[in-house]
């Protein structure tokens, strides 16, 4: 096994940090962890420019930032939504009168994390495995989702007055283009995806809420353009079929 020693230390300053009641001196982690103070200092210098340990001058100690725990929190998000959503995404699969992929997403700034993915028979091969991140304003899932959050909210997200990302030259360039996109998506009821994400490909997605009412997830449905035929609003209603399911699952209310 390869061993690289800086990333190695960071591990061990963090996991040093996490076991500690309140923030430490940086001598105190240099003698535990028996290492040079010049390289703790190193350390905790790009922990804190990056966002994971917090400085406390007055004390001169540090401590671990609420971005550590945000990140075991968006974790167990994710695990648990997959379990509640499987069941579901395997019912939308086998049902879908065409070849399908059903998959989990989660919204992460301008972007769409996939957590969970059900491959149906004879499904088409896509990128949408657990784990991989693509623009949330390129994906069915994506609009899905932004499509229910508040036009100042969509903008706090793409604030940037240049051109949003493309990946076939085709979707919204702007902002002004995607929220006339996400007007169109609120009214249909459904997102539609059409290879804006992979050619010849195509996507259906619709929108799953908290006990807030905030769209926390998304199920989606993708398979071949050429498959599709006359199945478009068969697939759409049954993507957002699955998703009311899977809000009544997260808000313990009848959908």
């Amino acid at each position: 096994m390869s061993d690289i020693p800086a990333a190695r230390n960071t591990m061990s300053v963090l996991r040093h940090l996490a076991s500690r009641p309140g923030p430490v001196r940086a001598s105190s982690l240099a003698r535990e962890l028996e290492l040079p103070r010049s390289s703790i200092y190193q350390l905790l210098a790009v922990m804190i420019d990056e966002g994971f340990v917090v400085h406390y001058p007055e004390d001169r100690t540090y401590g671990l930032s609420a971005l550590v725990s945000e990140i075991g929190t968006s974790a167990l998000r994710s695990e648990r939504l997959s379990r509640l959503a499987t069941s579901l995404m395997h019912n939308l699969a086998s049902a879908a009168p065409i070849p399908v992929v059903a998959h989990l997403a989660v919204l992460s700034g301008p972007e769409v994390s996939y957590a969970a993915r059900v491959q149906g028979s004879r499904a088409p091969t896509t990128v949408s495995a657990v784990g991989v991140r693509l623009p949330a304003h390129l994906t069915a899932t994506g609009r899905a989702m932004l499509a229910q959050l508040t036009a100042a909210q969509v903008r706090a997200i793409y604030p940037s007055r240049s051109a949003l990302t493309r990946r076939q030259s085709a979707g919204p360039q702007t902002l002004p283009e995607l929220t006339q996109l996400l007007a169109t998506t609120r009214e249909r009821g459904w997102a539609i995806e059409i290879g804006d994400v992979t050619a010849d490909y195509a996507s259906v997605g619709a929108a799953a809420f908290d006990r807030n009412g905030y769209p926390s997830a998304a199920i989606g449905l993708t398979f071949r353009t050429d498959a599709v035929a006359n199945n478009w609003d068969e697939l759409g209603a049954a993507t957002v079929a699955a998703a009311r399911a899977l809000t009544a699952r997260l808000t313990g209310r009848a959908s």
